[in-house]
């Protein structure tokens, strides 16, 4: 019997979902030994999603395959951001839904979602640790900046890239 790839759901957040999303966050920088102060490993807000994309000007995009989640990520107006640009935020996968286009699908939609909320820039932080996720920026039309923008609080993070949109 021949595979057919499950096209996966892409629904907003909601309140029962923060246990499994804080779970897949942890659980993916831990794999890439990126689980360091200064990262969202150790922010709070990670146990809260639901709660912090309540924000106005935020969203928080969740994949799911039959109902399981299998990652998200979302955009947010990061304090200290330039005019027009906000926060590409907390995207990430579980092992099992990696390599199947799906985050690309996910980085589409915050876009999307960014350019519906009068957003011209996405701005994003990571870790080299994650070199798999900076190559997707990358064909994303992301391109590397040589400074953080903003005030994400995440000092852990040393890689910057930012998208025009």
């Amino acid at each position: 019997m021949e595979h057919i790839e499950k096209t996966p759901l892409i629904r907003e957040i909601a309140s029962a979902d923060n246990a499994a999303l804080a779970s897949i966050i942890r659980a993916a920088l831990a794999e890439f030994k990126a689980d360091k102060p200064g990262t969202v490993y150790f922010d709070p807000t990670t146990d809260h999603l639901f709660e912090l994309f309540r924000t106005p000007q935020s969203v928080y995009w969740i994949l799911e395959v039959d109902g399981v989640i299998m990652g998200g990520g979302g955009i947010f107006p990061t304090e200290g951001l330039p005019e027009g640009c906000c926060e590409l935020v907390k995207l990430y996968l579980s092992p099992a839904s990696r390599g199947k286009g799906w985050g690309k699908l996910l980085i589409e939609k915050c876009a999307a979602s960014a350019v519906a909320t009068g957003f011209t820039s996405l701005y994003l932080e990571t870790l080299p640790e994650l070199s798999n996720a900076v190559a997707l920026y990358e064909k994303c039309g992301f391109t590397m900046l040589e400074k953080a923008l903003g005030a994400s609080g995440h000092f852990g993070c040393n890689i910057w890239m930012l998208k025009q949109l």
